[in-house]
């Protein structure tokens, strides 16, 4: 079983997963590259989900704001989710690219969708990635760096999809004191915090 500490490194991975296949000749097109690249950045994005909960854990479960911004991580973590899933039912129904753009745009023409599932609410995943990491980086249970490292992956994703696998390795980096235990060994802050 997956713990939530390993859930973040799984996470980065597979999202470095997706990035690599991204890469690949055909893999934009309709078909199984398409289907092995969506279906790992799928699971990157429930594992990472899992992971939001063991960082607002290990930042003390009583405070408003962890509370906040475990919220706000999760609510990313869910449009990304549906982000995925539209891009796995589009590539599967669709015989050609054309074809499957004509069911984004379907999609994509439904009232709400576009800022809900595409624009607005994703981001939220990383900002509430880089608080809860900011909160265990102010109560010492995670190194400063942490945040930094998750906030470079972050800016390096979104300059260009082909650095997803780079953004994602520096997720790992910054994940790992908390995967290991490592400063601070990973210890939960205590309530009240």
């Amino acid at each position: 079983m997956v713990t939530g500490r390993r859930a973040l490194g799984w996470s980065a991975g597979l999202m470095a997963v997706y990035g690599v296949v991204r890469l690949l000749p055909g893999s934009r097109d309709v078909g199984t590259g398409w289907t092995a690249g969506h279906l790992a950045l799928f699971a990157a994005l429930a594992l990472l989900g899992v992971g939001l909960v063991e960082l607002w854990r290990l930042g003390g479960r009583d405070s408003a704001w962890g509370r906040g911004w475990l919220a706000t991580g999760c609510a990313g973590v869910a449009a990304g989710l549906a982000q995925a899933g539209i891009d796995l039912y589009a590539n599967a129904v669709s015989a050609d690219r054309a074809a499957r753009s004509e069911v984004f745009d379907r999609v994509q023409s439904v009232p709400g969708v576009q800022p809900l599932v595409y624009d607005v609410v994703p981001l939220l995943l990383y900002v509430g990635l880089i608080a809860l990491l900011v909160r265990l980086a102010l109560h010492r249970a995670a190194p400063w760096w942490s945040p930094v490292l998750v906030l470079l992956g972050t800016l390096a994703m979104a300059a260009s999809l082909d650095y997803l696998a780079v953004g994602a390795a520096l997720y790992l980096a910054a994940f790992l004191p908390v995967i290991t235990g490592g400063r601070g060994r990973g210890r939960a802050v205590p309530s009240g915090a």
